[in-house]
């Protein structure tokens, strides 16, 4: 059906339309089929709130701000829907001066409009306003104002605030949604004991609950804890299924996320984009190239949407897999392209050695206006790396800062591997000493093994003398640097030193790994 055809049959479909995109998270969606419809010169007032609704999640400012001037322009803007979607999206936004100025203009307000500012003050941080207003409407309270009261708190990392509201909760509002919203804080703070004892306590375990319980256990790691309380489970539905792959997938254990999505099949159950971005996660783990390939036919057989998760997974799979054709094809095929499908297409490039394609990719995507987050910056320094390309690395290094992207241990990593490859030891280790964040191990081996590829003993000294003080390094890392250092010591024939290296060694209890030969005796 075409645009004509939706726009023929009126306001109440275009509105289902644009609610079945935003409760499919396709918010970016509803919002391009707005402005299709716009410039067909067609707009109906009565759509703002769910736009509103879209801008936020998404989110677009800009747009935003242009629904919120339309409104003004429409005389809607003291409509109690309109101002409660409105105050809503600047909270979601952080801008809580704006939506506490359309709070203090509305003429009229329902427990909706009180809620949303509410939660737009917990989102921005700021309990004590927050728990003003919520004082203040002691007697319009529903189950949503409390809500959103304990889901600031869990937030904020303060679950106790957060269980004491719980427990000052009238029982009459106490339904299941509220039970979830305080499993939820403890989940999410990876309290999970404490989320275990009040599970116990839920006098209805809907599929939500189970899911909480299984995703809560797989966050901390506990994969068996979190497969027995799927196991727990009688009447299972895609949601547990869900929750159970893709458990396994984060944990990487990719064999029993394949494994589970076949039983998952063999119960009845289609998969959905959930399911099949989680297994093609797996699938990019493993190297499992032949189920992957099946999943991809899974999703053209069924129509399951090619959302920005899905394509992604799709890319990451055979990027990962060694096929740089599909991965490439599944890229082409996107009419829209989220950062993190950008950023796969880098990484698969980098890993399969084509550099300057890497690079050539991320200028094509800052053309497009798709601004590179940290992740894209670390993929494309990686093919920096792999290519060997110090200058184009450095510049992208500054263009971070320039970018308002913080770069973090991995990025110095890279850059510090770019100096020392070219031999510019001394740069290098004057970065390390520099760096705003601490050199972890793998920053510090590098280093120390380009100190070993250039022959310079001097500056391997200084690295050691990091690599020592360094709190991150344990044993057997460190054991392994000296053995490195040991090595290089004898490569350049101070075999005194090295020996001294050795027995020093041997006198704090890190012994060199026996070689074994491969020369087999009968």
């Amino acid at each position: 059906m075409n645009l004509e055809d939706h726009l023929s049959l009126g306001e109440f479909h275009i509105s289902n339309l644009i609610k079945n995109h935003i409760s499919r998270g396709s918010s970016r969606q509803a919002l391009l089929l707005y402005q299709e419809i716009r410039r067909k010169g067609v707009f109906f007032p009565g759509w703002i709130p769910l736009l509103l609704k879209a801008c936020a999640c998404a989110p677009c400012v800009v747009l935003g701000k242009l629904l919120h001037s339309e409104s003004i322009k429409f005389g809607i803007c003291s409509d109690v829907m309109v101002g409660s979607s409105l105050i809503s999206m600047y909270g979601k936004w952080r801008c809580v001066v704006s939506a506490r100025k359309v709070f203090d203009e509305m003429p009229e307000r329902n427990v909706a409009t009180w809620n949303a500012m509410i939660g737009g003050y917990m989102n921005n941080g700021d309990a004590v306003s927050a728990t003003r207003l919520f004082e203040e409407i002691n007697g319009g309270r529903n189950t949503v104002t409390w809500i959103e009261m304990m889901k600031g708190y869990g937030k904020r990392n303060e679950t106790e605030k957060a269980r004491d509201l719980f427990e000052r909760m009238p029982l009459e509002l106490k339904n299941v949604k509220a039970w979830s919203v305080m499993l939820g804080v403890y989940v999410s703070n990876r309290e999970m004991e404490a989320a275990r004892k009040l599970f116990e306590e839920v006098p209805e375990k809907n599929t939500f609950v189970w899911s909480l319980m299984i995703s809560g256990y797989f966050r901390i790691g506990d994969v068996h804890e979190a497969t027995s309380v799927f196991d727990r489970v009688f009447v299972r539905d895609l949601v547990i299924w869900n929750s159970l792959i893709a458990g396994y997938a984060k944990n990487a254990y990719s064999d029993d996320a394949i494994d589970a999505f076949y039983r998952m099949q063999g119960d009845g159950f289609e998969a959905d984009a959930v399911t099949v971005s989680s297994v093609l996660s797996a699938c990019a783990q493993s190297g499992r190239l032949d189920v992957g390939r099946e999943v991809h036919s899974l999703i053209n057989f069924k129509g399951i949407e090619l959302n920005q998760f899905v394509s992604n997974a799709l890319i990451d799979m055979y990027g990962k897999c060694g096929d740089l054709e599909n991965a490439t094809s599944v890229f082409e095929s996107l009419s829209l392209r989220s950062v993190a499908c950008w950023n796969s297409m880098i990484s698969c490039l980098a890993i399969h050695g084509k550099g300057k394609e890497a690079l050539e990719m991320f200028r094509t995507m800052e053309r497009f206006d798709t601004s590179p987050d940290e992740i894209t910056f670390l993929a494309v320094l990686t093919a920096c790396v792999h290519g060997g390309f110090l200058e184009e690395g450095l510049k992208i290094f500054l263009e971070m800062k320039r970018k308002d992207v913080k770069p973090n241990v991995k990025h110095f990593g890279c850059l510090i591997h770019l100096l020392g490859r070219s031999g510019k030891l001394k740069e290098a280790y004057g970065l390390v000493r520099e760096m705003p964040v601490k050199p972890n191990d793998t920053v510090l081996g590098g280093l120390l093994g380009a100190c070993k590829v250039h022959m310079d003993t001097e500056m391997a000294e200084q690295v050691m003398k990091i690599i020592e003080t360094a709190e991150s390094s344990r044993n057997g890392e460190r054991e392994n640097h000296l053995v490195s250092i040991s090595n290089l010591y004898a490569h350049t024939e101070r075999w005194q030193t090295a020996e001294m290296l050795r027995v020093e060694m041997e006198q704090r209890g890190l012994e060199k790994s026996p070689g074994f030969s491969s020369l087999v005796l009968t």
